[in-house]
């Protein structure tokens, strides 16, 4: 049986009508920039992650980018993230002219290791950029202490985390700025691209919002260059139809994983994901396994029909783009594991039981 790493039109499928009705009404009423829909799903995604602000904008790379413009950041700034995630992390912070600068990951949560952040302080640290990879969130406490102690901002690279929680509190709602990702694949994905931050600081959320239409207020009257950022309204409308199923989506992940654990414990030379104590909601953006065989693992699995990725090959420090910062090849021996070692299998929440059962059954016979 062929098992899809992701199949979105069996979402589809199931709020087609709603879909259907919402994308008919933008289209029908043709407000499609910053229409009352993108206003709606502002204020309703600003309740779920528990913040005052919320903002629209094109695209999760885009809210990286205006979050960290709003905070300041420029050349001859520094900026601390993770060595292991997505490549936009790293690259919005090269776009505004400052330098990127990387920490290797806890290996058990594949996140940012906090006791490794404060050596990499200096006087042109800017701000702190904690990944929330694959569904679950950074240790942010010891994070925060760190950032206010040294007066630097955090923004929480929630991408991949919307309805993540950290001791209770949700992705997006703990730094200065939370920043996250519809991407189709994410698991509130939209039709095409969309991305939105989140915060409880008014003058963040203001200068974010003037930023995101070319720095202008009043229209035509420029006292800084933005960007052209908004959230689509047609995006709005599909990403505010989904929001309500979100939970129950992340707990039929939950339960997916729950099985993957059980059936993979005990397998020889395969490390399944951990969930760390501080995680009270672990949302499985992907299930991501580790195994020294892994570039084999995935030939078989792809060869048996079976989707898989793998995120993220390449860690930072060795990409080509950034080895003008100097760094050497055993310096983050972590982030390098994880690079060689992991791999990702279906953990949607519309995957079928039985689907669930051949990929195990793949996985297994693959791997003992």
């Amino acid at each position: 049986m062929a098992v899809p790493l992701l199949d979105l039109t069996r979402q589809y499928a199931y709020l087609k009508p709603e879909l259907d009705k919402a994308v008919l009404a933008v289209l029908t009423h043709g407000k499609f920039i910053l229409g009352p829909e993108v206003t709606r799903f502002e204020n309703e995604t600003a309740a779920y992650c528990k913040t005052k602000y919320a903002l629209g904008v094109a695209s999760g790379t885009d809210a990286l980018l205006i979050a960290l413009h709003a905070c300041g950041v420029g050349p001859g700034d520094e900026v601390i993230t993770s060595n292991f995630s997505f490549f936009a992390s790293a690259g919005v912070v090269n776009r505004l002219g400052a330098t990127p600068v990387f920490v290797d990951i806890d290996p058990a949560s594949f996140n940012i290791d906090p006791s490794a952040i404060e050596a990499a302080i200096t006087p042109k640290t800017k701000a702190i950029m904690p990944v929330h990879l694959f569904g679950q969130m950074a240790d942010m406490d010891p994070i925060m202490a760190i950032a206010r102690k040294h007066k630097v901002r955090v923004v929480e690279d929630a991408a991949q985390s919307i309805g993540s929680e950290y001791k209770g509190r949700p992705a997006g709602s703990i730094g200065d700025l939370g920043c996250f990702s519809f991407f189709p694949s994410k698991n509130l994905g939209a039709g095409g691209d969309g991305g939105l931050i989140t915060t409880d600081d008014e003058g963040l959320y203001n200068l974010c919002k003037i930023l995101r239409e070319h720095g202008q207020q009043p229209q035509y009257y420029h006292r800084i260059v933005g960007y052209n950022s908004r959230l689509d309204t047609l995006q709005a409308a599909i990403l505010a139809v989904k929001l309500p199923h979100l939970r129950k989506w992340s707990e039929k992940r939950i339960a997916h994983a729950d099985r993957y654990d059980r059936e993979f414990a005990g397998v020889k030379g395969l490390t399944t994901p951990t969930r760390m104590p501080y995680t009270t909601f672990h949302i499985y953006n992907q299930y991501t396994l580790a195994s020294p065989k892994r570039d084999a693992t995935v030939a078989g699995l792809r060869q048996a029909g079976i989707g898989c990725a793998i995120y993220y090959p390449v860690p930072f420090h060795k990409q080509d783009c950034f080895a003008y910062l100097g760094y050497k090849s055993g310096q983050f021996p972590h982030s390098t594991k994880a690079g060689a070692e992991v791999f990702s299998i279906p953990v949607y929440p519309e995957m079928t039981d039985a689907e669930q059962t051949e990929v195990i059954a793949v996985v297994k016979g693959l791997c003992s």
